[in-house]
């Protein structure tokens, strides 16, 4: 199972790999650069591919200062399909991911900067 090393603003460690781009993490190491229509806010279109490998949870990491929103429309399409969804500051998403991806199908949804 993946691990995050480490979370500081701009930079993500996954496994001993620094990353310098949003990502999505899924509980079986496949990583993906995650890149949004519109930087501080998810969209439908932002989460297909959470969407498409449906996670028992996904965890949403805001930005260092929480900046980015998840829209409702999101949020409810998600639950829609079972999936449970967790909005944190990226620090605490970090933290939360790593402790439920040891028992469940999670994934992290990650934004780095603000």
């Amino acid at each position: 199972m993946p691990r995050v090393d480490d979370y500081g603003f701009g930079r993500i460690v996954i496994d001993g790999k620094a990353y310098n781009h949003d990502v999505i993490l899924f509980w079986d190491g496949k990583i993906e650069k995650w890149w949004r229509r519109e930087g501080h806010k998810v969209y439908l279109d932002d989460v297909k591919t959470i969407l498409e490998r449906k996670p028992e949870v996904v965890v949403f990491g805001t930005g260092k200062y929480g900046v980015m929103k998840v829209r409702d429309e999101v949020r409810e399409r998600l639950k829609e399909e079972g999936i449970e969804v967790i909005e944190l500051i990226s620090d605490e998403a970090v933290k939360k991911f790593n402790e439920l991806v040891e028992g469940r199908k999670a994934a992290l949804a990650i934004h780095l900067t603000c």
